[in-house]
């Protein structure tokens, strides 16, 4: 079982963290790339956000969305 949990560390410490490590050597020389995977999450996530609004906006301009105030039957 030890030599389990040695594998999975071996696979995240020598294959999925490499990018990583390649990122490291360059933090020391230039900013901007060292920081380029927060900047792709960043860009990312606001198109995710953009494409959600817009599809917000196009049910609610279809008035699709049941905007009746209503509670709980149980209250």
């Amino acid at each position: 079982m030890k030599d389990f949990f040695y594998a999975i560390q071996d696979l995240f410490v020598n294959v999925l963290f490499a990018p990583y490590d390649a990122l490291r050597e360059i933090q020391l020389d230039n900013w901007w790339a060292a920081n380029v995977v927060s900047w792709i999450l960043i860009i990312i996530g606001f198109s995710a956000f953009l494409y959600w609004m817009k599809q917000l906006k196009s049910y609610n301009d279809n008035g699709e969305e049941d905007k009746s105030i209503t509670s709980h039957s149980y209250l």
